[in-house]
């Protein structure tokens, strides 16, 4: 089992920047493939960006590309997601989530993942 919890969620300005991070407990994080999704209010959960588990490779929906960053320390047990030049449409509840490893392509799908955090919710003001 892992327990994810995020933080570093809230309100920000359009064009304004947010650091999410996702702690990580129980089994060994590093073994695992770690994502972000985010979810709008009256819209399905969908994919924003993933990682593998050394950190080496990274893999970013087409919205967010050039603007987020995801990140992880492994020593740590965390990972991030730093979001740059927010939109008021970035506005939804962020999840981090953990699953086992694949090839990172294919690690677009929520159905991927074993373990997810509670959310944060990251509003953005135009």
């Amino acid at each position: 089992q892992v327990q994810l919890v995020e933080s570093g969620g809230g309100l920000v300005q359009a064009g304004g920047s947010l650091r999410l991070s996702c702690a990580a407990s129980g089994r060994t994080f590093a073994v695992y493939v770690a994502g972000w999704f985010r979810q709008a209010p009256g819209k399905e959960r969908e994919f924003v960006a993933t990682i593998t588990p050394s950190g080496t490779y990274t893999y970013y929906d087409d919205s967010v590309k050039g603007r987020f960053t995801i990140s992880r320390d492994n020593a740590k047990n965390t990972e991030y997601l730093q979001m740059n030049a927010l939109k008021p449409e970035d506005t939804a509840v962020y999840y981090c989530a953990a699953g086992t490893s694949g090839p990172i392509t294919t690690m677009t799908s929520a159905r991927k993942y074993d373990y997810w955090g509670q959310g944060t919710q990251v509003t953005v003001s135009s």
